[in-house]
């Protein structure tokens, strides 16, 4: 399908830029481009001193940015072929060590999800790939064509929440020792639709199993992680961090991090030494209103989670942020690169 053919509705995006505060001359990251549907929005704040950084794995976006004339001749926005799990790293090679702001929009998107070649949904037949980045790592595929029924029970029960995991796990693998192991989501529906007794009403048997594959072959959840602490650390005192998630085990991730950093830090090593501040304070969880919902069913699912960071200082458990705070305002040459 033609990317131009590939649209996608960012979700809650006006509750998004409000929630970040927007400082015009500030320097924001939105760690998750997609196609740009946050991004443009965070630049129509910006002022001319203002900077964006925009990451994200998937090289279709990277691509999609790239081509939009718009963004390419922008001298606030740049775009980075990463993770957002590197934030710091890429920041750090633009002479950044503090930001206004960070985005997280979690999940896969719908140009990903509508494009068969992709292989994230089990609505039309295509490679079993689910890489959000296809030049890197193992597809769904290939971990299916190696895995032993534990490890496969394992990844489909603790990222799928799936009741029936041991039971596609073993269907997977007697199928993969008759000759004949899934290669296409398909044939992935059509294994799990064997194994799979019941399922809630409206919900495809595939659904659990298709999500399982997926964040464990992107690794999301570990990237996850890695990007709140490197948020974290990026952030400067009343900078915003905002996470919109669209499953619960995101959702879950998310509240625990908002949560354990907005209390005190207790240095085991030292009990009886003053607590440390908490680095976060907890502003907001939004949900998306019926209007945007209709327009936009992929928005019910969605939980935004918004924090402040305070003023305290780094704890020395984390590794610490960089000792001495630095702003840029203009990008370095070569500001596209990967």
């Amino acid at each position: 399908m033609p990317a131009a053919a590939l649209q996608h509705a960012p979700v809650l995006p006006h509750e998004a830029i409000d929630a970040l505060v927007m400082r015009p001359g500030g320097i924001y990251v939105d760690g998750t481009f997609g196609r740009g549907g946050h991004a443009r929005l965070l630049l129509r704040h910006l002022a001319p001193g203002g900077r964006l950084v925009a990451l994200d794995r998937d090289p279709e976006a990277i691509a999609s940015a790239r081509a939009d004339a718009t963004l390419s001749a922008d001298p606030r926005f740049s775009i980075h072929h990463t993770t957002f799990a590197a934030m710091r790293e890429v920041l750090e090679s633009l002479g950044i060590d503090r930001v206004d702001g960070v985005l997280l929009d979690l999940g896969v998107s719908s140009p990903q999800l509508d494009d068969p070649k992709r292989g994230f949904s089990f609505r039309a037949d295509g490679p079993l790939d689910m890489r959000m980045d296809p030049t890197r790592g193992e597809s769904a595929a290939q971990f299916l064509a190696r895995a032993d029924a534990r490890a496969i029970t394992g990844v489909i029960r603790d990222y799928g929440e799936e009741r029936f995991a041991a039971q596609v796990a073993r269907a997977l693998v007697a199928r993969r020792e008759a000759g004949r192991p899934v290669g296409t989501t398909r044939e992935l529906a059509e294994v799990v639709a064997s194994a799979v007794r019941t399922r809630e009403p409206g919900q495809d048997p595939s659904t659990r199993t298709f999500q399982a594959l997926r964040i464990f072959v992107n690794a999301e959840l570990d990237e996850l992680e890695r990007g709140l602490e490197a948020a974290l650390e990026l952030l400067a005192p009343g900078g915003r961090l905002v996470v919109i998630s669209f499953h619960s085990l995101e959702d879950r991730r998310v509240k625990a991090f908002i949560v354990r950093e907005s209390r005190a830090a207790v240095d085991r090593r030292a009990p009886f030494a003053p607590a440390a501040p908490p680095r976060l304070k907890a502003i907001a969880r939004v949900r998306a209103g019926d209007a945007e919902i209709r327009a936009n069913p992929r928005a019910r699912s969605a939980v935004m989670r918004v924090a402040e960071r305070t003023d305290a200082p780094p704890h020395a458990a984390s590794g610490g942020a960089p000792s001495q705070a630095r702003r840029t305002g203009m990008p370095p040459k070569g500001r596209h690169s990967a």
